[in-house]
């Protein structure tokens, strides 16, 4: 036996007329609590998706795949949390002194 989705009806959505949109826009505009934002509350407004998040660093790191021998990643995975930190600052020491 075929099971087939049946199509859902949408609830139907029913305006309210101009006499009730000001009966309800009357009564929010009365209620102390719920007063309209200002236009410079409005202005100072940012989008929520721009404060998630940790911020965008000003040198960001490079994702890659990289192959270790096991006794490097052993070694550094006994160190415990922050082990690839621990190796990324190990590489960057051995970068800084190749330099001098």
């Amino acid at each position: 036996m075929s099971k087939t989705a049946s199509p859902r009806k949408r609830p139907t959505i029913v305006m309210p007329t101009v006499a009730e949109d000001a009966a309800i826009t009357a009564a929010a505009l009365a209620d102390n609590d719920a007063q309209p934002l200002t236009d410079a509350q409005l202005a100072a407004m940012v989008p929520l998706r721009t404060l998630r998040g940790r911020p965008k660093s000003a040198n960001p790191k490079v994702l890659l795949s990289v192959r270790y021998s096991p006794e490097v990643v052993d070694y550094f995975k006994s160190l415990g949390e922050g082990w690839q930190s621990q190796m990324d600052r190990v590489l960057r020491e051995h970068v800084a002194r190749q330099g001098q």
